[in-house]
């Protein structure tokens, strides 16, 4: 019995290797210098285009102000990562080609959310990025 039901979803890999992680200095000093951004509660969601690359990068970051202890802080990175892992799809669409982005999730939420929440919220905002990026694509075709 296979796990994957649906045989759209079925040659989607759930996985978020090194090579899908933002870690370079250059881009992300690039991301937060030339990027744009949104906010929905609790991420604040900054993102670039980049047509060099063949697959997204992500970041997250929790703010250590808020959060003093690296165990509240790794829970939450935890939690957003998980989300991301599995809704990745999201950006991702058979008829349209997106341009490739540096993408920087911020957690600035006061409160550890449940799992539940965070992934409401990452979902609706990876929507909402692919609303963006195809405005942006739009407009350089143009």
């Amino acid at each position: 019995m296979s796990l994957v039901s649906d045989p759209k979803t079925a040659n989607l890999k759930y996985t978020f290797p090194k090579s899908e992680r933002l870690h370079s200095k250059k881009l992300i000093q690039e991301l937060f210098d030339k990027g744009s951004s949104f906010y929905l509660y609790p991420f604040k969601v900054i993102f670039l285009t980049q047509a060099d690359h063949e697959q997204n990068e992500v970041l997250i970051s929790v703010s250590k102000r808020k959060f003093k202890n690296a165990v509240t802080r790794n829970l939450l990175k935890r939690k957003v990562k998980e989300a991301y892992r599995l809704n990745k799809n999201l950006l991702t669409t058979e008829s349209q080609t997106f341009p490739k982005a540096l993408i920087g999730y911020i957690y600035t939420g006061n409160d550890i959310l449940p799992y539940q929440t965070i992934e409401a919220k990452l979902k609706k905002s990876l929507l909402r990025l692919k609303k963006e990026l195809t405005e942006l694509s739009n407009k350089d075709q143009s």
